[in-house]
């Protein structure tokens, strides 16, 4: 059985929100180490697995808000482990996907700290699961891309997509801020065809979820739900405006835990 190493930090991935679909491994680590450092967006029913002996920390940076800064994550991590504890360095859905793993990696090899990435679902795949929805598909979409509206602090505020989308491409945006409007008016700039369809996610894959769909030319009019908020834009989402797959996002999210799905267009 997995057990969490005196120190050692592991960057595990929580996965999108439900515990459910936290990974064997994620789940005896958060079992077993000693110290759990974690984002804001992990609910409290992931916690709730991490064992009672544990010292829990939040060192989330909500909605531009941080409580502590990136490098202090850092010097918490490499502290505890230099005093001979097991560290899980947990983050919402996987590690390396928009979850500034790269700093931190950075920061553990240069104190010569032992460590381990453990990787996690990540919110585009729960949200396509959850609604029965390919990101691919062998007709429509061979490609899939991932990017996020999240820049870095004093980074000037870069176009989420420029240039030609492949018509055969799903655009999946993380963490995408309110104005859907300048994302949709970036997207025609760049060729997207009017009648793409676009789909808004909010709390992928877990008892929040709901969702909204449209078409390009009605993006900047859609009412999305509350962040975390994914973008997933494309025509492998096309049955999600052809209202072919309504009854099924509804019956099969709903059922699964309390969703409303709503589309529009």
């Amino acid at each position: 059985m997995t057990r969490a190493e005196s120190g050692k930090v592991y960057l595990v991935g929580a996965g999108p929100g439900d515990p459910e679909l936290l990974t064997v491994r994620a789940l005896r680590l958060l079992q077993t180490a000693d110290v759990v450092f974690h984002d804001d967006l992990v609910p409290d029913e992931v916690l709730a697995l991490v064992h009672d002996h544990a010292l829990v920390t939040s060192v989330g940076k909500r909605c531009g808000r941080p409580r502590i800064t990136q490098a202090g994550i850092h010097a918490l991590m490499i502290e505890s482990a230099r005093a001979g504890q097991s560290v899980v360095r947990l983050k919402q859905g996987d590690p390396l996907v928009f979850g500034r793993a790269a700093e931190e990696i950075a920061a553990l090899r240069s104190a010569g700290i032992e460590f381990e990435v453990v990787a996690g679902v990540t919110a585009a795949f729960a949200a396509g699961a959850a609604l029965q929805l390919p990101l691919t598909d062998r007709k429509s979409a061979s490609k899939l891309i991932f990017a996020t509206g999240h820049h870095a602090e004093g980074k000037d505020s870069a176009p989420i997509w420029s240039g030609d989308l492949p018509e055969d491409a799903t655009l999946v945006v993380y963490m995408p801020g309110r104005d859907t409007a300048r994302i949709a008016r970036e997207l025609a700039e760049a060729g997207v065809a009017a009648d793409v369809p676009c789909a808004a996610v909010s709390h992928a894959a877990t008892s929040r979820q709901s969702y909204a769909a449209c078409r390009l030319d009605e993006f900047g009019e859609l009412e999305c739900g509350p962040a975390p908020l994914l973008l997933l834009i494309g025509r492998a989402m096309e049955s999600l405006v052809a209202g072919e797959a309504d009854e099924i996002g509804r019956a099969i999210v709903g059922e699964a835990a309390g969703v409303v799905g709503v589309v529009e267009g």
